[in-house]
């Protein structure tokens, strides 16, 4: 089958190595493909934190807006942890089953699909608005590390509620498959950082609908 979708192949360790040690791999990995396709939507939404600390002190800058940055990755890694030991799990059951190894095409191309038709729906307008705003306590937000970090983790939350289907698809299509990955960290950047946000949205929606159809069609075509 094609790159990402065998599931068992993805999820495997290396020999010799325990799953503690492939866990903590797959981890670095994710969290460095993270910064890198997150850091073009996030920087933006940091120098907005950075500007509304800025009317309570000029002080501590540097370090507040860091640890917003940490608070935020640190959800990321959370998120990471737990595809690894959901991925293990599936592959597990893939390998003990045959039937469910070949329906893991077809299952991708509906993950796909289904991620396509997420981008049209109003909760993902509503995540895109949020990613826009930042909480103010009367006009402004003290520049202490508690806050700070209380802001990443929130800003984490909200990223990962509003990449949810961009994100299904990076896994569905492929972990490490390059093109997918600068596909969906173009998509999550446009839809944040341009003025029509929703209609990138929905751009990107009929796309990725397309690409789910396409992977559906591509494995019915290999039953007959």
């Amino acid at each position: 089958m094609p790159g990402g979708w065998t599931m068992s192949m993805a999820w495997m360790r290396m020999p010799g190595q325990t799953w503690a040690e492939a866990g903590a791999s797959f981890v670095a990995m994710w969290v460095v493909m993270m910064v890198a396709m997150m850091m073009p939507s996030l920087v933006p939404a940091l120098l907005r934190y950075r500007e509304v600390v800025r009317r309570t002190s000029e002080t501590h800058l540097a370090r507040v807006t860091t640890l917003a940055g940490l608070g935020y990755f640190c959800v990321w890694t959370l998120i990471g942890v737990t595809i690894f030991a959901v991925g293990v799990a599936l592959a597990d059951v893939e390998m003990d089953s045959p039937t469910l190894a070949r329906a893991v095409p077809f299952a991708a191309g509906m993950i796909v699909l289904i991620a396509g038709a997420l981008q049209f729906t109003t909760w993902k307008t509503r995540h895109l608005a949020c990613w826009r705003i930042i909480p103010e306590h009367d006009g402004a937000l003290p520049a202490s590390a508690g806050t700070a970090w209380q802001h990443g983790l929130r800003l984490g939350i909200r990223c990962s509620y509003g990449c949810a289907g961009l994100t299904a698809v990076l896994l569905a299509i492929g972990v490490m498959d390059m093109k997918a990955m600068v596909f969906v960290t173009a998509a999550i950047t446009a839809e944040r950082l341009a003025p029509a946000g929703e209609r990138v949205a929905r751009i990107v929606g009929a796309m990725v609908v397309g690409t789910g159809l396409l992977l559906i069609v591509s494995y019915s075509s290999t039953l007959h």
